[in-house]
């Protein structure tokens, strides 16, 4: 586990806030808790933060302010996002800044979303493997009879469309 950044600034004092979009689903947005908690056991920091850009708390600034109370004199901001749209580009970024501007004293960065990475592609192949061995069967579908693509697939072909 690491002890310091690359800036030198020591890991217990780095504060990471992972953004993601917010939906009215709750489970939706309770997977980024998981996702907040499995980084920080794997990482090495320890004050991780997950965040909502919109329609669910934490907001962007209930996070930065919960990293600034844990010690973070440094916040990292990952925008947990596919792609370099608007939201990880502008709207994420400009939310930040505005959080920011009330601890002068702490240095905040944001980074790239996930992105091009061979690592995702990986992930996608474990995913489609995992379909595969659980005979097209997954946690998801399970939950829900079966694989509701083959549910849809069958219920259009039968009915001609």
């Amino acid at each position: 586990m690491a002890t310091a950044d690359n800036s030198g600034q020591s890991v217990a004092q780095t504060g990471i806030i992972l953004v993601d979009h917010g939906s009215r689903f709750a489970a939706a947005n309770d997977m980024l808790n998981e996702v907040a908690e499995r980084f920080r056991r794997t990482s090495g920091y320890k004050i991780v933060e997950p965040a909502h850009m919109e329609l669910a708390d934490p907001s962007i600034p209930q996070a930065f302010e919960a990293c600034v109370r844990q010690g973070a004199t440094r916040v990292i901001v990952h925008p947990y996002f596919l792609s370099p749209g608007r939201h990880s580009t502008t709207d994420i970024p400009r939310m930040v800044a505005e959080a920011a501007a009330a601890y002068p004293s702490v240095v905040c960065n944001v980074t790239q979303p996930l992105g091009l990475d061979d690592e995702i592609s990986r992930i996608i192949l474990n995913r489609i493997h995992g379909c595969e061995r659980n005979g097209y069967t997954c946690e998801i579908c399970a939950s829900r009879g079966g694989c509701m693509v083959k549910h849809q697939a069958a219920a259009s072909a039968s009915t001609g469309g």
